[in-house]
């Protein structure tokens, strides 16, 4: 640990203001207290017995009173035995004749007024409430004010990471090897650079990461400063852009005189898209805080002044918006890219998560891996927490496989929601469109496998069939295209056929979606139709500011534009055709998997299989069954579920 790891971390120790502001109330709450102690008068004061004032007037008709004290709340006096006694006067005009004829001799104690410390307290408390305000600025102005000060508007907000919040390295970054192999050599710099200095080279001074959501971008910039040893300033695009004017500007500045001060660091900037846009991407003569804040980065990291030890390590997910000049050579010139790890990265992830957690002895990473495509490193992170939570909700000692099989199904699909009141027909319903999506995706030998099929609502959705791929894939083949398009047309079509033309719901609607974009992009996006060809007609996805794009829109012809929506007409029927074919030809696996589904609500897809097969399911807790089939032609109720209810055939696993 160096001296930097001893270090508090900035910012740690809570509002100064507020600690200052609560000294100096207790300060004065304290003297008030002490003024009060010293001049309060006791209501209790003097000494003697206590007697009632009855009792007193009797003892001065008895001649027994030696002499009085009379103040305006107390009588005290003295017996003629020497016995002292107090007691409360009443308004009695009468009462200073009797003790004169009585021959008792009387004192009285003046009126009590206001001290003088009292006095002196009321009149210098407005005085001493101005003087400390004005000590509280006066003291912020002299000390810079810092990031949080009375006039820190332009000091930087980036925190610098220490040990004590938990040292990373690359031993707790999995999955991303290749990204990881990149930024090695900028921690062989950091912990020796005379070994590049001796040939002349020089560690780029930027290195920017590239990828979606949760994929581990600042888990891996952690990693390089746990790895080389050296502070670590972290900062978001958004703490430099403030409604002032040359704050952010300011800002940065500050944030690289912080980084001299600890050269060799790295600096890391978090979602840098926020600051780093494209500049003149909207109208006018483009001259705003952020533009500012932008050239001032851009002079920094290449400017003059060189700012040796210094790497700058950003991370965003849009790079398409970053300003050209943000990524030239001497800047941000290399970009790592950290992609969703593949099936042996995800088996990577999840060991390095799994080892927080108890297992059972039947828990397999590879097989969880199998069935997360696309998953990043955050959702498997997600994932087992999710199974964890559920097994402590259970009272399991130990998170079992079908914790894990539970978790992955609510990340994927939602959660369920057995709570759902539906009536048979509904049901009856759903069975069949599941069914449908099934049966269509098993005969289409281009569909991925079936991994479960369920008619338990989840999320939006009142039933889901969900495929999974065997392998991760990277491309996209068109009979595959075409499969999934006859397959996202099943659970309409097995509506049609059972229930009849009229009684085909909007449960479609999901489907009719998925279908009609990737017709869409079949046709202008991947060249994939022989009348159109190829040739690109999508719409660019470029920045846009205020309506105006910063990409040229596809320019067309009417007519072209009239054959392209023939041609994605004609694909999205083309699926509905080959799905009508198929449920035809296979009606009785139609019945049938629709009632094992009625029966079992959830079938794995080892189950269907065995199903379609001719063999029985096989539960433990129901023992074999051969399901029954439903009679069609059942009423259907006259309420629609809304858009997107029946589920759909998921693409591509997701």
């Amino acid at each position: 640990m160096n001296d930097n790891d001893k270090q508090p971390p900035e910012n740690g120790g809570g509002n100064p203001w507020m600690k200052s502001l609560l000294i100096w109330v207790g300060i004065l709450l304290g003297l008030a207290l002490f003024v009060t102690m010293v001049d309060g008068r006791s209501t209790t004061a003097g000494t003697g017995n206590q007697i009632a004032y009855s009792t007193f007037l009797d003892k001065v008709d008895e001649g027994t009173v030696k002499d009085v004290n009379i103040s305006r709340d107390i009588i005290t006096g003295t017996m003629s035995n020497g016995e002292k006694f107090r007691a409360y006067p009443l308004p009695d005009s009468t009462l200073v004749g009797k003790l004169r004829e009585k021959g008792v001799t009387i004192t009285a104690k003046p009126e009590d007024g206001p001290s003088v410390w009292m006095v002196l307290l009321y009149q210098s408390l407005p005085f001493l409430l101005f003087l400390g305000i004005a000590f509280f600025v006066l003291r912020q102005m002299q000390k810079g004010g810092g990031a949080n000060g009375a006039m820190g508007f332009g000091k930087s907000r980036a925190r610098m990471l220490t040990q004590k919040e938990g040292r990373v390295t690359f031993d707790d970054v999995a999955g991303i090897d290749e990204a990881r192999a990149e930024l090695t050599e900028i921690v062989e710099f950091l912990k020796d650079p005379s070994k590049f200095a001796r040939l002349g080279g020089k560690i780029p001074k930027g290195a920017l990461l590239v990828g979606s959501p949760g994929t581990g971008k600042t888990l891996l910039a952690r990693a390089i400063a746990g790895e080389a040893g050296v502070p670590f300033f972290t900062i978001s695009g958004s703490d430099f852009v403030e409604m002032f004017v040359g704050v952010g500007a300011s800002r940065v500045r500050d944030m690289f005189e912080q980084a001299k001060k600890s050269a060799p660091c790295i600096v890391f900037i978090d979602e840098i898209d926020a600051v780093g846009r494209h500049r003149g991407a909207g109208l006018g003569n483009g001259n705003d805080e952020r533009e500012q804040t932008l050239n001032q980065l851009l002079v920094e990291m290449d400017g003059f002044e060189a700012n040796e030890g210094i790497i700058i390590v950003a991370a965003t997910n849009r790079p398409d918006v970053l300003d050209p000049a943000l990524l030239r050579p001497g800047r941000f010139d290399r970009q790592v890219v950290v992609p969703r790890p593949d099936i042996e990265g995800r088996i990577k992830i999840l060991e390095v998560h799994m080892k927080k957690v108890p297992l059972a002895p039947d828990v397999d990473a590879r097989t969880i891996a199998r069935g997360t495509p696309g998953f990043s490193g955050a959702d498997l992170a997600n994932l087992v927490n999710e199974a964890a939570l559920m097994a402590a909700r259970k009272s399991k000692r130990l998170v079992a496989m079908a914790e894990f099989e539970e978790a992955k199904d609510k990340v994927m699909m939602g959660a369920e929601r057995r709570s759902m009141v539906m009536t048979e027909d509904e049901k009856r319903m759903t069975a069949y469109h599941e069914a449908g999506h099934a049966i269509v995706s098993i005969h289409e030998p281009a569909s991925d496998p079936i991994h479960k099929a369920t008619i338990i609502p989840r999320g939006r959705a009142l039933g889901m069939v969900m495929r999974l791929p065997e392998r991760d894939s990277y491309s996209y083949h068109r009979d595959k295209m075409y499969a999934n398009l006859a397959v996202s047309m099943g659970g309409r079509v097995a509506e049609e056929v059972i229930f009849g033309y009229d009684k085909v719901s909007s449960g479609a609607s999901g489907d009719i979606q998925y279908a009609t974009g990737l017709a869409r992009d079949m046709v202008t996006k991947w060249g994939m139709s022989d009348k159109v060809g190829p040739v690109e007609y999508a719409q660019p996805e470029g920045e846009s500011f205020l309506g105006y794009s910063s990409s040229q829109p596809v320019r067309m012809s009417n007519a072209t534009a009239q054959l392209i929506d023939d041609e994605i007409k004609a694909i999205v029927e083309g699926g509905l055709t080959k799905a009508k074919q198929v449920l035809t030809d296979h009606i009785d696996q139609l019945h049938l998997l629709a009632g094992a589904l009625l029966e079992y609500e959830t079938l794995s897809g080892d189950e269907i299989k065995k199903l379609i097969a001719g063999e029985e399911i096989g539960r433990m807790d129901q023992g074999p069954k051969t399901p029954a089939v439903p009679t069609a032609g059942t009423s259907i109720p006259k309420t629609r579920r809304p858009s997107g209810g029946f589920g759909s055939a998921t693409p591509l696993g997701a």
